[in-house]
């Protein structure tokens, strides 16, 4: 299983929805399911259903168990499993967001930390190149 794949299904199990690995299983083939929900949701609006997706012909078939579900909600929480999914892996596995997270709930968070993990992204990226550059620069403010 790829990181991809794996932050993806994590996201959306942590939301209770399903992301079937032939949907979901790689970048290309995620923002190609989120392409077909998005275009079907403009063709029969927003308040439609993924079985009213289904019954219409679009290949979302493996999201049968939650027919119910209005395709426009699935199709969000998709695009932020893809946000999710993606910055995680292209950062390591960590993200801003989830040192920020890790902080607030151990009661480290301070209103100055977002700019600096920016600033010095090496902090939480440890394959970031020139780390040691970084370090170095963060002595001489």
């Amino acid at each position: 299983m790829s990181d991809f794949q794996g932050y993806f299904k994590e996201n959306m199990e942590a939301l209770g929805l399903p992301a079937p690995d032939s949907l979901f299983g790689s970048v290309q083939s995620a923002v190609t399911t989120v392409t077909v929900l998005l275009a079907s949701i403009d063709k029969f609006g927003q308040r439609a259903t993924i079985a009213e997706l289904i019954g219409a012909g679009t290949r979302l078939e493996k999201l049968g168990m939650i027919g119910t579900l209005s395709a426009a909600f699935y199709a969000g929480a998709c695009i932020g499993s893809l946000a999710v999914a993606t910055g995680r892996s292209l950062s390591g596995g960590t993200s801003v967001a989830d040192v920020l997270l890790y902080a607030r709930v151990h009661h480290l968070h301070r209103p100055w930390l977002a700019a600096e993990l920016y600033r010095a992204p090496s902090i939480h990226r440890p394959k970031v190149a020139g780390r040691a550059a970084h370090k170095h620069a963060a002595t001489r403010r």
